[in-house]
């Protein structure tokens, strides 16, 4: 049995800390000698995933300034494990001392209630929370930079849906997708589609609800051959990855679920040659084949539930008196968690793939001196 804070082994990620205790952060161990790093290039990311941006996100305010505490020397990892937090600030524990007996629908509350013998810490979700994703993000900082100047590989993931509201990329290409991605709140590169999302957003909150949606996942130029089947194939280690991120519900790649609607001769990808490369014309495998990745671009999308703190009033159980009971989640909260996702998505990817990379002879443990 794996330690149930970790994943990755040759790139290993260890994260800490909750929602409303000191910090939260992250432990890289495994980062490979050499490599470049700034705290700036790691506040970069986690100024996209950071609370209080915009009416579609929660007004917590936390600056999420990043602290680097070990592994890098004269601006370069060194080999030690890497360790990053982000101290919290801008809590009101005070709002979810109702919740010890009262568990809130669609939270963690009541089994990890059960599960550690009311020890837990609770507060704002405690381990729990879409709070810890920060530490996510930082060592994705350090992933993306490696496959980025190791591989020249990049990760990008935008909003695909939003409360049944659809982009269409259809005639978009990866470059324009990528160049406007990020030019909205909710990080959907189609931007009609952005503006009715936003606007339903804004809707639904002022009812007290609250919205899921799909983020897609697309990272062109990945090498032949990443992967390490049967267990530790590029799905496999990205599903694990994935679901460990608060409110995933679903994961599909390529042609997913849509693909078993269709023959086996429309869903294969034929082979062909482009500009001297072997190519597929169609990619309803995802850029993923036995596990391994066939040169063409890994795509993959992510389902997110709606999120489970609203403000309607809910039926719910006292747990001391066994007794029905209804409540109102106060509080500071996202109406939607996937325009915050995004770059959670984005993180976790690069994180796998490094591992991965490393583990299959991609990038050295120690790199070349610039």
């Amino acid at each position: 049995m794996g330690l149930p804070n970790t994943i990755g082994s040759a790139f290993a990620v260890t994260c800490f800390g909750e929602s409303h205790g000191r910090c939260v952060g992250v432990v890289v161990d495994g980062c490979p000698t050499g490599l470049e790093i700034s705290e700036a290039e790691i506040q970069k990311q986690l100024d996209l995933r950071k609370p209080g941006q915009s009416i579609v996100t929660t007004q917590r305010s936390e600056a999420d300034r990043v602290e680097l505490l070990s592994g890098v020397f004269h601006g370069k990892t060194t080999g030690a494990p890497v360790c990053m937090l982000i101290w919290n600030s801008d809590t009101r524990s005070s709002d979810y001392d109702k919740f010890v007996n009262i568990p809130r629908p669609g939270h963690a509350d009541y089994p990890a209630f059960v599960k550690y013998a009311k020890m837990n810490d609770f507060r704002g979700g405690g381990r729990f929370s879409g709070r810890i994703t920060a530490g996510f993000v930082m060592a994705g900082a350090l992933a993306q930079k490696l496959l980025l100047e190791t591989m020249s590989v990049k990760v990008y993931a935008y909003t695909l849906e939003l409360g049944g509201i659809r982009a269409d990329i259809s005639k978009m290409t990866i470059e324009e997708i990528v160049s406007k991605r990020y030019s909205n709140e909710v990080r959907c590169p189609d931007g009609a589609a952005a503006q009715k999302m936003k606007d339903l957003i804004i809707e639904e909150r002022g009812k007290g609800d609250s919205l899921g949606g799909i983020v897609e996942c697309n990272v062109p130029n990945l090498p032949v051959g990443v992967g390490e089947p049967v267990f530790s194939s590029i799905e496999s280690e990205l599903s694990k990855a994935i679901f460990s991120i608060p409110a995933v519900k679903g994961i599909e790649f390529g042609s997913g679920f849509a693909g078993t609607r269709s023959r086996g001769s429309q869903n294969n990808d034929v082979y062909e040659m482009n500009a001297g490369r072997v190519v597929t014309k169609t990619n309803n495998s995802g850029g993923i084949l036995g596990g391994l990745s066939n040169g063409m671009p890994v795509v993959f999308r992510t389902a997110f539930k709606p999120a489970s703190s609203i403000a309607k009033p809910q039926d719910t159980l006292d747990l001391s008196t066994k007794k029905e009971d209804r409540l109102i989640v106060p509080g500071r909260h996202d109406p939607t968690v996937v325009p915050r996702a995004v770059p959670v998505i984005e993180a976790m990817t690069s994180c796998v793939l490094a591992d991965l990379a490393i583990q299959g002879g991609f990038i050295p443990k120690v790199l070349k001196s610039s």
